[in-house]
């Protein structure tokens, strides 16, 4: 998931439709026209960026992510600079060429 770009991830994303009177962005995951976030999910520049710019499908993309990210890398949520990690990440998520994943990371076998 993390090597995900937008064109290999347009396919999977659901064609919910939007609420009415919901806020469409061009989500930069899926490249096409979605339903946006309801409010700023990060503090400062990034968070305005990903209001304007993620929707909603991307964001629950980021949401499973970051938990891997914070298990592999073992952060704190309060600490300083575990938000700085995170920040970084969620960066290379949506506006890079993706995170990278932990060195030595192995993905969870799939449950038969």
């Amino acid at each position: 998931m993390a090597e995900d770009r937008c064109e290999d991830t347009a396919a999977k994303a659901p064609a919910e439709p939007p609420k009415p009177g919901g806020r469409m962005v061009k989500c930069v995951k899926f490249d096409r026209e979605m339903e946006g976030l309801e409010r700023i999910p990060w503090k400062g520049e990034l968070g305005k960026r990903i209001y304007e710019n993620v929707s909603k499908e991307a964001w629950k993309l980021w949401i499973e992510h970051s938990k891997m990210i914070m298990n592999e890398y073992r952060l704190k949520p309060l600490d300083p600079q575990s938000q700085k990690i995170m920040e970084e990440q969620m960066e290379q998520f949506f506006f890079g060429e993706g995170a990278r994943l932990p060195e030595g990371y192995v993905p969870p076998k799939a449950k038969s």
